[in-house]
């Protein structure tokens, strides 16, 4: 019983006889007694009686506990409880009884009693309500899940609204990042920030002018600069959202890093760049390279799958480069596929 309600946050405090439960509620009057009708010395039953005879605790809710199924109802009216539970009984019930006799709601499902012929009855009702926790806890964390990919749809949506081209490639250079990120290092993929970062990396440029994100041609030294705090922007926006901490904030920040260590904007160099960035900057050039842009037109996949290869030990990490010369045609599929 504490395990289960030490878990939601419900104060317990426990006597092992009706003497020290007498002045323990004499000490704090609580909200609901819980009581065994077999205890040492004086039953439940009459202290369940002399609390509600008693004028400070006559609206105390009382639970009775009882081994005897038969006339159970017929002692707990006697005995002015408010409720009663039948051994074996499950924590999780007696928690639904609490909770609402204390003032607070929670829906339960009832749990199925064990057989009659079970070794340790109690035991497995116990064992089926840290299954049921479980599941409830598995249903939560689904639809928090749901939430946090709405929040991720709001937001690349929000930034397809500025920049028209931003939406689809934000999906090609995922899927890239996702297919060179299973290759380089498989554990990436458990580290669910990872995939979210991909897909709002650029985020920050809902901050960027219009003039600069849209400008037809190269950027002048001032606006490249602006452009470049995007990485810094996207990191600031996002710093408050738990699910991006880890691996998916760095890519936010550093997917601009080169491995020679002349990229922006911290100018990290080698291993010192988070390895997501890494992969997905890799991701990034070739999306960048393969579609055309404002101020240029698109090179054919080739010139640019030869243009990372040369750039392997410079601007790339040369295992993320050794990863996308192994996958390039599963890169090229997902290209097709996309534009089809």
């Amino acid at each position: 019983m504490r395990a289960t309600f030490d878990e939601v946050h419900v104060e317990i405090d426990e006597a092992g006889s009706v003497a020290e439960a007498r002045t323990a509620v004499a000490r704090n009057l609580p909200d609901v007694v819980v009581l065994d009708v077999r205890m040492p010395g004086e039953s439940g039953v009459e202290l369940a009686r002399e609390l509600k005879a008693g004028r400070q605790t006559a609206a105390t809710r009382i639970v009775l506990l009882t081994g005897s199924h038969e006339g159970a109802a017929r002692l707990a009216q006697e005995a002015g409880a408010d409720a009663f539970l039948t051994k074996p009984f499950s924590p999780l019930q007696l928690l639904v009884l609490v909770e609402r006799f204390g003032g607070r709601r929670r829906a339960m499902p009832l749990v199925e009693a064990p057989p009659p012929d079970a070794e340790d009855p109690q035991l497995l009702m116990y064992a089926r309500d840290l299954r049921q926790l479980y599941e409830l806890e598995r249903a939560q964390r689904r639809v928090v899940q749901a939430a946090y990919l709405e929040t991720v749809a709001a937001l690349t949506g929000a930034l397809a609204s500025k920049d028209t081209g931003t939406s689809i490639h934000s999906q090609r250079v995922h899927q890239y990042a996702v297919e060179l990120a299973t290759t380089v290092e498989p554990s990436l993929r458990d580290d669910q920030s990872v995939e979210y970062g991909f897909l709002l990396h650029d985020v920050g440029k809902i901050g960027i002018p219009d003039s600069i994100l849209l400008k037809p041609g190269p950027l002048d030294p001032d606006e490249l600069r602006t452009m470049q705090l995007h990485t810094i922007l996207g990191e600031q926006m996002l710093s408050g959202i738990s699910f991006l901490h880890g691996e998916g904030l760095c890519v936010v920040r550093s997917h601009h890093e080169r491995w020679d260590g002349f990229g922006y904007p911290d100018g990290l160099r080698g291993t010192d760049i988070p390895l997501a960035a890494r992969v997905f900057a890799v991701a990034d050039a070739l999306d960048a390279m393969t579609n055309d842009r404002p101020y240029r037109s698109a090179r054919a996949w080739g010139g640019a799958a030869d243009e990372i290869r040369s750039q392997s030990g410079a601007q790339f990490d040369p295992d993320v480069v050794a990863a996308f010369c192994e996958r390039e045609p599963a890169l090229r599929r997902i290209r097709e596929a996309i534009a089809a």
